[in-house]
C-alpha cells in the first residue's frame, strides 16, 4: 500500500513520519488488493484537542475517510486507524456477500 502523507499548518518530523507508516500500513491486511493507496492529512485545529489526523483510502467503486481530533496526532492517528480497520471489514463483507 503507498501511503501519502500531508501536514496542514506545521512541518511533520520523521518520528511523527514513521509512526503513520507503521500504524497505517496494517490497513493493507483488512482489505487486501483493493486498497492501493492511502491518504494521511494532518493538520493544526484552533479547539482544545487541536491535532486532526484524516485517512482517505481508495477501495474499488468509492472512497473511505475517516477523520479523528485529539490531544496528540499520535492518538488521532490511533483512532482513525481503529475506525478505519472497521470501515474496511464492513466494506468488504457488503462487497463479497454479493
Amino acid at each position: 500500500m503507498e501511503i501519502k502523507i500531508k501536514t496542514l499548518k506545521f512541518d511533520a518530523d520523521q518520528k511523527l513520519v514513521a509512526y503513520v507508516e507503521k500504524k497505517v500500513a496494517k490497513l493493507d491486511k483488512f482489505f487486501k488488493g483493493g486498497s492501493d493507496l492511502a491518504d494521511v492529512t494532518l493538520s493544526l485545529l484552533h479547539e482544545p484537542e487541536n491535532k486532526q489526523a484524516k485517512i482517505q483510502i481508495h477501495v474499488p467503486g468509492e472512497d473511505l475517510v475517516i477523520e479523528r481530533n485529539a490531544d496528540t496526532f499520535e492518538q488521532a492517528i490511533t483512532d482513525c486507524v481503529d475506525a478505519m480497520k472497521e470501515k474496511l471489514t464492513r466494506t468488504k463483507e457488503k462487497k463479497f456477500d454479493k
